[in-house]
């Protein structure tokens, strides 16, 4: 185990600390699966804005997790990124 499994281990025994990771974990998912679709894709931000047509500017404010998208958006950008947005309850 890395030294940041051991650390992260650690911080979720505690109760607040476990709730605000849990509160986050979904925009966290979000922002990753949209980037590595990107790169896969190997496209710019700007070129995923052309394709999608949502601003370089949000597609930078999601992927740095200063913003939640709405359905919609997420919507475009797979829409852009020639995939399908799948939503799932599991």
């Amino acid at each position: 185990m890395s030294d940041i499994d051991e650390l992260l281990e650690n911080q979720l025994k505690d109760k607040d600390f476990a709730k605000a990771w849990e509160d986050t974990e979904l925009e966290y998912q979000i922002k990753r699966m949209l980037i590595a679709a990107r790169i896969e894709q190997k496209m710019t931000q700007k070129e995923l804005a052309e394709k999608s047509g949502v601003r370089q500017s949000n597609i930078s404010r999601i992927e740095k997790g200063a913003c939640t998208p709405t359905l919609n958006t997420l919507k475009e950008l797979a829409k852009g990124l020639g995939k399908q947005l799948r939503i799932e309850l599991v």
